[in-house]
């Protein structure tokens, strides 16, 4: 059965079994493993769902309930085996079937060409096939499968032992637990891959770790290999964690049990792959996340250097972190016969993007105090180029990270730059110090008001407890302006501080008591500037209850939980009746930011900053629209692709929701309109082939809700 024909058969038994919820059986259990898996596989590996998330939860919690009522019928791959219960015990070593070896790298297209002269001379070949794919950068580790089973995961270690994480490997959605090996005869298998955390999601995840004082990680590679030693599984569930699957080391042929390694000329199995690309074609149509769609084929050296420079340019456009490029030689037999060192495979080599890292000297440190009062010691260093960015200052977070990384003032420093993520301070060269250098002594009292600082037990940062504090007065007015929050244009951060230094503003409140007058008197601002910013504040009172919730910066509370929080009561000041045991019930809402948003309700302060708000104009109402039929959307599903030129994209699809659509997060069937505006990408593409999709444009779009 090709894999269209199974897509419309579990399709229709997915839409079956959602019909009949009341009606199944213990004996269609199996099914309902195989719909869950199918759909996990949508979602996970192709990003093409074809259920809602609460479809699949409706599904799963039946599997669920039918397994604990009847535990005997438990199978291991079972989707509800992926999160285990309590802590894992400390990780076992364990021997990888063949060591993970590194590969050789190369800088420029001279390395290449150098490399491809030694493979086609041990190859007496002139000219050879290769594949090229992007170098991951994560962390890599090997899978075990057993009759078809994820039996072990390990990381890579040593390159002969790692640490065993089957246990936190199940967590990661993209890596099936079952797979058919056995349709290509294949007993015992061991694949290598990279664990990632894309951009996005890594982004959200700093910004969370921030927020609760805690360093950040530097990069998503960092991110993604602490993630997978944590003890926790439950809590490793939660890191959003992927894959790409991008070699296989070892196979047993299940046929005549003999062992061998891939790959093998007198291999017995019917369909073993012959090449590199047809590996990688195997393991996506198994069901795992391979470079399929990423990785080029192509003959001799210079069509490999043009892929990569092309490669390179789009490099910051990905969703994931890449450092390079690797290239292998297709034929599976001729890597065989290229053979390896000690140290690398012959048959394979890296090419390393431009580096993202410089060195530099550290100067000296300011410290900042921002709109929680917490007080963040910035590195001011000599400007150097990381990235195609100049760096002269980077936020060193708290006195444990400059501990931990052993700074002092006079140091040799490594800096990194990741794609759009901030530079960070990987080491201090400790070996190149002199003696002139000096310890970065840590203030004791605020750097702006000079009130003593204040540091919590359970935290590493250093606070000023002053709510009167200018610094944080200041911060919080920037905040609730910002383009995430309230959103009011032309009230940059300069504006800010130049209206609360000559006294036109001194809280959240007088922005909406602003002075125009006077405004008009001061230098640089005009007619129209006056009124851009009059009508940009005016606008602001009508923002969704979530973004006022966002811009009151309480602690602990980013935009996810903002709108939890907003989706919760119908007036703001509801939460005045909530107690922490209420609010811990909330999605995501833990003990800690219970403790913050219950303590922001409780301060007279805050209340009567809130009813001054709410009396200006600002609404503390839940105005999120119940959908009706009478909606001008309702029940229709929206995807925007390309740039907009007349609406922001956020915006557009909040227009979405508030006329009772959903915008979906891929093209599938569900989608009933695709809006495409500039440039749009490949989502047309495949809009174009699915008949029930209604491509418009930004006019159309705008016309249907004009109705």
């Amino acid at each position: 059965m090709n894999q269209l024909q199974r897509t419309k058969e579990l399709h229709q038994q997915t839409s079956d079994w959602l019909s009949n919820l009341g009606s199944i059986q213990l004996s269609a259990i199996e099914l309902l493993r195989d719909i869950l898996r199918w759909n996990e596989y949508r979602y996970y590996v192709q990003n093409d769902p074809l259920i809602s998330d609460a479809e699949y939860d409706i599904l799963f919690k039946i599997l669920q309930k039918f397994e604990q009522e009847n535990p005997g019928i438990i199978s291991p791959d079972s989707p509800t085996q992926r999160v285990g219960v309590g802590l894992a015990n400390d990780f076992s070593k364990v021997e990888h079937l063949v060591p993970m070896l590194s590969l050789e790298n190369s800088y420029n297209a001279d390395d290449l060409i150098d490399w491809d002269r030694k493979a086609r001379e041990l190859s007496t070949l002139e000219n050879l096939e290769y594949c090229v794919e992007p170098k991951f950068d994560g962390a890599s580790i090997s899978l075990i499968y057993e009759n078809n089973l994820l039996t072990r995961s390990a990381t890579r270690g040593d390159g002969t032992v790692g640490d065993e994480i089957t246990l936190n490997t199940k967590q990661i959605k993209s890596v099936p637990l079952s797979a058919q090996f056995n349709s290509y005869g294949i007993e015992q298998i061991e694949i290598r891959g990279e664990v990632l955390i894309n951009k996005k999601n890594f982004k959200a995840y700093n910004e969370k770790l921030m927020e609760e004082g805690l360093p950040p990680f530097a990069n998503p590679r960092n991110a993604a290999a602490g993630s997978l030693r944590i003890k926790d599984p439950i809590v490793v569930s939660k890191r959003n964690l992927e894959v790409f699957l991008y070699h296989i080391s070892f196979i047993t042929n299940s046929e005549k049990s003999t062992t061998h390694k891939i790959p093998s000329e007198n291999s017995p199995l019917i369909q073993q792959p012959k090449s590199h690309s047809e590996m990688l074609e195997m393991l996506w149509e198994l069901g795992f996340r391979s470079p399929k769609h990423e990785m080029k084929v192509v003959k001799g050296i210079n069509g490999v250097i043009k892929y990569i420079e092309e490669f390179e340019e789009k490099r910051d456009g990905l969703p994931y972190e890449i450092d390079g490029m690797v290239v292998k030689v297709n034929d599976l037999q001729l890597q065989e016969k290229l053979g390896m060192t000690s140290h690398h495979p012959r048959w394979a080599i890296a090419f390393k993007f431009k580096a993202r890292q410089g060195t530099s000297k550290l100067l000296s440190v300011e410290f900042q105090v921002g709109r929680t009062g917490a007080v963040t010691p910035v590195a001011k260093i000599n400007p150097v180029m990381v990235g195609g960015v100049t760096v002269s200052s980077i936020s060193i977070h708290n006195e444990e990270y400059i501990k931990e990384k052993d700074l002092k003032l006079g140091d040799t420093i490594l800096i990194e730059r990741s794609g759009d993520v901030i530079p960070q301070i990987v080491k201090s060269f400790t070996e190149l110090r002199t003696g002139n250098e000096t310890n970065i002594l840590f203030p004791k009292n605020c750097p702006v008001c000079d009130h003593e600082l204040f540091k919590p037990l359970e935290e590493a940062v250093w606070r000023c407890i002053n709510i009167n504090c200018t610094a944080q007065v200041v911060e919080r007015i920037i905040h609730f302006v910002s383009k995430d929050a309230m959103d009011i244009k032309n009230f940059g951060e300069a504006n800010v501080r130049k209206f609360y230094e000559i006294g036109l503003i001194k809280d959240i409140p007088d922005i909406y008591r602003l002075d125009f007058e006077k405004i008009g008197q001061m230098e640089g601002f005009g007619k129209k500037s006056i009124d851009n910013l009059q009508t940009a504040i005016e606008l602001s009172k009508s923002q969704p209850l979530h973004r006022l919730i966002f811009g009151l910066g309480i602690r602990y509370v980013g935009e996810t939980t903002a709108k939890t929080l907003a989706n919760s009561v119908n007036h703001l000041l509801d939460f005045n009746q909530f107690d922490e045991e209420k609010l811990i019930q909330l999605e995501d809402v833990g003990i800690k930011v219970a403790g913050s948003i219950h303590r922001f309700f409780r301060d007279e302060v805050n209340l009567l900053m809130l009813q001054e708000l709410e009396g200006l104009g600002i609404s503390l109402k839940n105005q999120k629209k119940q959908i009706a039929e009478n909606d001008t959307l309702a029940g229709q599903t929206f995807l925007f692709t390309g740039s907009l030129v007349k609406l922001k994209r956020t915006d557009a699809e909040e227009m979405v929701e508030q006329n009772g659509g959903k915008i979906v997060s891929g093209v599938s069937s569900k989608l009933n309109y695709l809006v495409v505006g500039e440039d749009a990408g490949s989502k047309l593409e495949k809009a174009k082939k699915i008949q029930s999709i209604k491509i418009i444009n930004e006019e159309d779009f705008i016309k249907m809700l004009s109705k």
